[in-house]
């Protein structure tokens, strides 16, 4: 009576071990299956790790970046052939300020103004540079409303005429406040303000009239069009309102403007500029979208803006990077289109020289480095630059260093 029962039980047993043993073949199978896939992944280089924060396509984009030189670019960001130039270096700048400081020379002396000492810090005084002695010195403060970036500023040869910018680091807004030095006696005195402000607008002293034009508009970034002057003599307006002028074409910052064979040009620029991000309590810069250019504009007879020949590529930042040398201008440095592929800031290195008699361009020499914001100044034979923001190297034109140095060559034209 009891066999049956054994017979049963032990059918029970065989059962069991059937199941463990297809349980365990099983997960042989499933762990040789694994690490045959991880082998073959990574044979295949898949990058399927769950960890990744990279995706494979925007890594590979990230490697193109780091792979591009300067060689790479279109014709249009490179540099342009150019003569070597014999350049030799001066006496450094007390400071080195950069983005958008201001400079006027008034014969042997060269007056810089303001600008950032640090993205976070601004000046608020001048320098004064001789170029007779190769030295610095008779540094003064500034008006404490005055701002201190992104100025229009032009001279009579002694009065210095200071329009609007940005008052404040980072990129805060603009004031419409403006001054007037008398660099004879080191005295400020006010100027009727503008009816808006602006930031770096194309600025001039043109047939008895304080002219102030372009610039850009109060977010900082939008470009403005409006052209308004004010009669003045002797660093003192004659009138208490600005007069509406004639637009100009192309609105912008960041321009030459200058006064030839009476008639105003205004050279270069850009349309867009950093602004302040939304909500930063300290109106931290982000940056949008700029577009530089080429223009050159001229005013003649006062109601009809007419263009002239191109430079020979765009070019920002040279409001104070020009100089008028035997019926030419001459520029140096500056900034051109961005990068095409990194989208960085690419820094210019040339000479131009615009004829005035003939209206042609030329490239006449290259700066011992690409550099944006210099402040150009010429005495006795020599063509001198100081200060702004220069490129990482030869073959990187991109921004880096804020520099101070002052550097001059003899210029033949």
């Amino acid at each position: 009576m009891a066999r049956p029962a054994a017979k049963a039980r032990a059918s029970k047993h065989l059962v069991a071990l059937a199941v463990v043993a297809i349980l365990g073949l099983v997960l042989v199978a499933d762990y040789l299956w694994a690490s045959s896939s991880a082998v073959w992944s990574s044979r295949l280089n898949l990058h399927t790790s769950p960890t990744s924060s990279t995706p494979p396509v925007a890594k590979k984009i990230k490697e193109d970046k780091k792979s591009v030189g300067s060689t790479d670019i279109n014709a249009t960001f490179a540099d342009l052939p150019a003569p070597e130039l014999k350049w030799e270096e001066m006496a450094e700048a007390p400071v080195a300020p950069f983005g958008m400081v201001a400079a006027i020379q008034i014969k042997n002396l060269l007056y810089v103004f303001a600008g950032y000492g640090t993205i976070n810090h601004v000046h608020s005084h001048v320098d004064i540079y001789n170029f007779s002695d190769d030295t610095w010195g008779g540094r003064f403060d500034m008006p404490k409303d005055m701002a201190h970036s992104h100025l229009g500023m032009v001279t009579d040869g002694r009065f210095i005429y200071v329009v609007t910018g940005q008052y404040g680091p980072q990129c805060r807004g603009p004031t419409a406040r403006n001054f007037v030095l008398d660099t004879e006696t080191k005295e400020w005195h006010d100027l009727p303000p503008l009816p808006v402000p602006r930031y770096a607008p194309a600025t001039q002293l043109w047939r008895g009239r304080l002219h102030v034009m372009g610039g850009s508009k109060e977010d900082r970034h939008e470009p403005g069009h409006e052209h308004w002057s004010l009669a003045v003599k002797d660093g003192k307006a004659l009138e208490k309102e600005w007069r509406s002028e004639i637009p100009i074409p192309r609105g912008g910052p960041h321009r030459a403007c200058v006064v030839a064979n009476d008639k105003l040009l205004v050279i270069g620029g850009q349309e867009g500029d950093f602004m302040a991000k939304p909500g930063s309590p300290i109106f931290k810069c982000v940056r949008r979208s700029e577009v530089v250019y080429s223009n050159v504009y001229m005013l003649d007879d006062g109601t009809t803006w007419k263009e002239l020949p191109p430079m020979p590529k765009p070019d920002s930042h040279i409001e104070f990077a020009w100089v008028n040398v035997n019926n030419s201008l001459v520029i140096a440095g500056g900034s051109t289109e961005k990068h095409p592929i990194t989208k960085k800031m690419v820094m210019v290195g040339e000479v131009f020289r615009f004829n005035l008699d003939t209206l042609e361009w030329s490239v006449i020499g290259r700066l011992p480095f690409r550099i944006k914001t210099t402040l150009v100044g010429y005495w006795d034979g020599w063509l001198y630059f100081t200060s702004g923001q220069r490129d990482k190297g030869p073959k990187d034109p991109s921004p880096k260093k804020v520099v101070g140095c002052m550097w001059r060559t003899k210029l033949h034209l």
